[in-house]
C-alpha cells in the first residue's frame, strides 16, 4: 500500500510538468522578405533545438514561459518569451554586414547570393530593427550611447547630444525629418523610419549656429517613395 501510495504521488506531479509542455511553430526571415533557412533556433526551459526549413519555418518544443534564442554570426541575436497563449512565432532577422558574413551566410545556406547582393543593394532599409522600440526616444537612446533623453522645450520628451551644458537657453538638438526642421519627433513611429543620424560638429554645422547642440536627422519611407 505504502509503494502505490508512493507512485500516486509521483503521477500527480509529474502531470503538471508534461501538461506546460508544447510545441510552438514559426518562420524567419531577412530583409522582410526572404525565408532565412539552416538557422538554429532553441528553446532555454525546454533545452530543444532545431534549424529551420527551406521555407524559414520551424516547429519547437517548448515549456511554460519558455524563451525562444536564434543566434548566429551574421544575424543579430533574439530573443522571444513565449507567453502562455503562444503558439506561433515570426521574426525578421537583421544581417550584420561584412565581407566576411557575406561569405558565411551563403556558404551556409541562410540565404542565397543572389538574394543576399539584391538585398543589400536595394533594400538597406528592411535590415533594422527599429520596430523593436516603442517609440522614437527609446530607439535613440538604444541605438546612441551617450545621447540623453530629457524633458524637452516642448514639454515632452526631448534629445541632448550633448548633455545639459549650460543654463542659459536651450541645449536640445534640432530635429530634421525629411529635410523639414521641426520643433518634435514625438510623432514620428518607428516602424517608418528608414535612416536615423545623429549629427554635431562639423556635420551640424550645416544646419546653421543654432545647431550647435547638435542635430537628429530623421529620414522616413513615406518620403522615400515620393522621390
Amino acid at each position: 500500500m505504502r509503494s502505490i501510495a508512493i507512485l500516486a504521488l509521483c503521477m500527480i506531479f509529474t502531470v503538471p510538468t508534461f501538461s506546460q509542455t508544447r510545441v510552438v511553430k514559426g518562420k524567419l526571415t531577412t530583409f522582410n522578405q526572404y525565408p532565412v533557412q539552416n538557422v538554429e533556433v532553441a528553446s532555454k526551459k525546454a533545452q530543444s533545438t532545431v534549424t529551420t526549413d527551406s521555407l524559414g519555418q520551424f516547429e519547437i518544443v517548448c515549456n511554460e514561459k519558455d524563451v525562444i534564442m536564434i543566434k548566429s554570426k551574421v544575424f543579430l541575436a533574439l530573443n522571444k518569451k513565449v507567453d502562455k497563449d503562444d503558439d506561433y512565432f515570426s521574426a525578421n532577422l537583421i544581417f550584420r554586414d561584412s565581407p566576411k558574413n557575406r561569405e558565411i551566410a551563403t556558404g551556409l545556406g541562410y540565404i542565397s547570393h543572389e538574394q543576399l547582393t539584391f538585398a543589400l543593394a536595394h533594400m538597406a532599409d528592411e535590415n533594422n530593427d527599429f520596430c523593436n522600440y516603442t517609440d522614437i526616444f527609446t530607439l535613440i537612446e538604444g541605438k546612441f550611447p551617450g545621447v540623453q533623453i530629457q524633458a524637452g522645450d516642448s514639454g515632452g520628451d526631448g534629445v541632448f547630444i550633448r548633455g545639459q551644458k549650460s543654463i542659459y537657453g536651450s541645449n536640445e538638438a534640432v530635429y530634421v525629418v525629411d529635410g523639414i526642421r521641426v520643433g518634435d519627433v514625438s510623432y514620428v513611429n518607428p516602424c517608418e523610419l528608414v535612416t536615423i543620424d545623429i549629427l554635431k560638429d562639423g556635420g551640424a554645422a550645416l544646419y546653421g549656429a543654432d545647431a550647435a547642440n547638435g542635430v537628429v536627422v530623421l529620414e522616413t519611407k513615406g518620403h522615400r517613395q515620393e522621390e
